[in-house]
């Protein structure tokens, strides 16, 4: 990961531009704190969704349901939620409060707290699935749907974004159409996936 032409910075989690901040989260370290146990990596995978003309987006067409609703808030906090009965899917907020855009975390790059990534996910040694895929990743770090609507940016919140100077040069970075959305017709064509290029924990 080269650090030259720089595409992330200080996230100003109001912007409208889900498909810049979906850029700029890579690179970016996701911190959980759950009962004494820190775990910490490298956002290296997001998607984007943008109500309300994305039929991928849980709230297209601005639906709220009790499902959706946290997406409307303010940007800058967790939507967390259920997918098959089984995964527990981190997305971020973005966008000023009543704008239901977000971005899913698709993949880590494991930095701290690595035994207790294990330990969840019952592995006995690390490995590329440890945290690749939107739901491998939540358990590993131990999010989970009742850490729906945590401000990501308060020092004492369970879960957190932190900016930690890593920088990813355009070069670094490659985009593709969303993974597990066929359903979603000509919005599934979309190339709102970004990845950081040859990095082995990307999921797709």
């Amino acid at each position: 990961m080269r650090a030259k032409a720089i595409v992330s910075g200080d996230i100003d989690y109001q912007s409208e531009d889900v498909l810049g901040l979906a850029r700029q989260l890579l690179g970016k370290t996701l911190v959980t704190s759950l009962d004494g146990k820190i775990c910490r990596g490298i956002i290296a995978e997001t998607e984007a969704y943008r109500a309300p003309d994305d039929r991928a987006c849980h709230a297209y067409g601005n639906k709220i349901t009790p499902r959706t609703l946290t997406m409307f808030g303010r940007g800058g906090t967790a939507y967390i939620y259920l997918c098959y009965g089984i995964h527990h899917l981190f997305n971020v907020v973005t966008g000023p409060e009543g704008t239901a855009h977000a971005v899913l975390i698709r993949a880590l790059i494991p930095q701290e707290g690595i035994e207790f990534m294990l330990e969840r996910r019952k592995h006995k040694q690390l490995n590329y699935k440890l945290t690749r895929g939107p739901g491998a990743l939540s358990v590993a770090l131990g999010i989970h749907t009742k850490m729906n609507g945590t401000h990501l940016l308060t020092s004492n919140s369970a879960i957190r974004i932190l900016n930690t100077g890593l920088h990813l040069s355009t070069e670094d970075i490659s985009q593709s159409p969303r993974i597990g959305v066929g359903y979603a017709g000509e919005s599934a064509l979309l190339p709102w996936r970004f990845y950081v290029k040859n990095c082995p924990w990307v999921s797709g």
